[in-house]
């Protein structure tokens, strides 16, 4: 059965490209993403592996570990590794999961008969410090995944996770956010002492909290 937000994230043990991992314990208290691959050595992934590496202090800055599945043995890993850091001129600086029985795959259901009956697709999963799926995304073969929009979405979570607020279409961090609707008018001044403004009774808008 599928994950969906909110579910506990499986914990698995497996061997990846920097050792073997308990993935509840390799996550400890942070955020976590573990994205998965149909295969090494095929092209759209090589150059999202690139991406992930060579933004590493980004997901570093939110608290947020990066982990990569794929269904090959470790040894393929260790050959794509060389292919990933020089042709996306990167060095991967997070583990890869090597997952040739497909157990972690058949885990987080990353196997889909409907389009592939032996490859994973490509799935995205944002993983809380509670352990809960936070977001789940999933991307066809021949579309690149956007890791700025993940970075994006990640910044939303941890925001609304502090704060009674929801961010509008479009947000970008530092941008107005909108307050829930389970916050009273007269609750207003007390959480949201940079202010407000009402579009709508339902629709109001404060600066960004933690900025």
């Amino acid at each position: 059965m599928a994950l969906r937000l909110g579910d506990d994230a499986p914990n698995f043990t497996a061997d990846t490209t920097e050792g073997r991992i308990d993935f509840h314990q390799w996550l400890g208290n942070s955020w976590g993403i573990l994205f998965s691959h149909p295969a090494d050595f095929t092209p759209v992934c090589t150059t999202e592996l690139g991406a992930v590496a060579n933004m590493k202090g980004e997901f570093e800055k939110r608290g947020v570990k990066c982990i990569a599945v794929s269904v090959d043995p470790l040894s393929a890993h260790i050959g794509w590794i060389s292919d990933i850091n020089e042709t996306q001129r990167c060095t991967m600086n997070f583990p890869i999961i090597a997952d040739p029985t497909r157990a972690v795959a058949t885990l987080y259901d990353m196997i889909h008969p409907n389009a592939d009956t032996t490859f994973t697709v490509r799935s995205v999963f944002v993983i809380g410090p509670d352990r809960k799926v936070k977001l789940t995304l999933t991307y066809p073969a021949a579309t690149g995944r956007n890791f700025h929009e993940i970075l994006r979405v990640i910044d939303s979570l941890q925001l609304t996770a502090r704060f009674k607020v929801a961010t509008p279409a479009n947000w970008e961090n530092g941008q107005d956010c909108i307050i829930t609707p389970a916050v009273k008018d007269a609750e207003i001044p007390a959480l949201f002492p940079k202010g407000s403004r009402q579009v709508k009774p339902y629709l109001r808008y404060t600066p960004q909290p933690n900025r």
